[in-house]
């Protein structure tokens, strides 16, 4: 039985009751979708995860970092192993460009050994290549017998020296190949004519010379040993065959010069000198054409009277005889070998004056200008009994 008013306060608190109901049935579905999509957001994010670490170590097949890897998937933490990291290699792309030739090449000390081993000993052989070279250039130019400054000659003792070839003096330009030999006689030749001129110096030690056979035989001219000072006693002499020896050159129509042996210790000594060829030329002036040569020289394996004498007192004796020859009216001449020439006078002040060089070779080495040569003390020649001296003019003293 119903007491009075209990349907109308039934309705009242029913409806209410029912609104709760629902909405926090509502609520607890909205969580239950939530909770569900964050979940599906987390898996997903763990197979990229998985399938990027797998990348890794494949690439990394060695590489022990990949364990630390495998520790934060199954742990799910969530923090970074060293791993998952950006490596300085994983940037290198420069490989994927040649290297132009030349360029140096930078070593990648993480790169693995087998990728730069080759590359890294090429560079080093071609450092060590470049290196020889310049060490090689560098003795080279330290080298005076390789820089084609200096010049070998051979002291008094028989030592051996390199000079500095002086740049001031005029230097030869005779072309060597254009030297020819025919019986023992050499000749220049330029465009296939010969333009130097034959010749012989004689002296008492070569007996009788044949002068017609000395012509016949194709010598041009003849350079006469006029006299000399004693080196020890300094007494002047003239040679015993000088005035049979000129004349028979003169008969035959030879070209004529000659020369005289020097002691002279003082200018003095040169001008006496000097003074006795003029005085012994006089007859003969008419036909002498080619020079009057000064020859000093050191006495082998004896002592001499200019054993003494500095270089420049060699060279003021020099000139002295030479002006004196000069003002006389004749060709002055300066003989010597290549050591005397260059070691023992300063030429630098005889540049005016011819050069008469003595050197026994089949090329000489002097550098410096010269007229005549004297190329051999053991030649053979008709005329002459026994060894003779040969030279080879290139000046046309005759034709003056």
């Amino acid at each position: 039985m119903k007491l009075p008013g209990e349907e109308e306060s039934g309705k009242g608190t029913g409806l209410p009751v029912i609104y709760v109901i629902i909405g926090i049935s509502c609520f607890l579905l909205l969580l239950l979708y939530v909770l569900y999509q964050t979940n599906a957001k987390d898996n997903s994010g763990s197979e990229y995860l998985k399938e990027m670490q797998a990348q890794r170590e494949e690439s990394a097949e060695a590489d022990s970092a990949a364990d630390g890897g495998a520790d934060m998937l199954s742990g799910g933490t969530g923090e970074e192993s060293p791993s998952d990291k950006l490596r300085a290699e994983d940037l290198d792309f420069w490989d994927m460009y040649p290297v132009e030739d030349g360029a140096e090449i930078e070593k990648d000390e993480d790169a693995p050994e087998e990728t730069t081993k080759s590359t890294w000993e090429e560079k080093a052989e071609k450092e060590r290549e470049e290196y020889e070279q310049r060490e090689k250039e560098q003795e080279e130019q330290l080298d005076p017998s390789l820089d084609g400054k200096h010049t070998l000659v051979k002291t008094p003792d028989g030592k051996e020296e390199w000079v500095l070839i002086s740049p001031y003096l005029t230097k030869n330009t005779y072309d060597y190949t254009n030297l020819e030999e025919k019986a023992g006689l050499k000749r220049y030749l330029e465009n296939g004519k010969k333009i130097s001129y034959v010749g012989a110096d004689i002296s008492k030690d070569n007996g009788t010379v044949d002068f017609g056979r000395l012509k016949t035989a194709g010598v041009d001219y003849v350079m006469i040993r006029l006299g000399g000072r004693g080196y020890s006693t300094g007494q002047i002499t003239l040679d015993e065959k000088f005035k049979e020896n000129i004349e028979g050159a003169i008969a035959q129509g030879l070209g004529v010069g000659v020369y005289f042996y020097s002691q002279a210790v003082n200018q003095d000594e040169a001008v006496q000198e000097a003074n006795f060829i003029i005085q012994n030329l006089e007859p003969y002036r008419g036909s002498i054409k080619y020079p009057v040569a000064f020859d000093m020289e050191f006495v082998a394996n004896d002592e001499a009277r200019i054993d003494g004498l500095s270089r420049e007192d060699r060279t003021n004796v020099a000139l002295s005889f030479l002006e004196g020859i000069k003002a006389a009216g004749y060709v002055p001449m300066i003989y010597g070998d290549k050591e005397w020439l260059i070691k023992e006078i300063d030429l630098a002040k005889l540049q005016s004056y011819d050069v008469w060089l003595a050197q026994e070779a089949d090329i000489p080495d002097y550098p410096y200008q010269y007229a005549m040569w004297q190329y051999t003390s053991d030649g053979v020649v008709n005329g002459i009994d026994g060894k003779a001296n040969l030279d080879i003019c290139f000046v046309g003293y005759s034709q003056r």
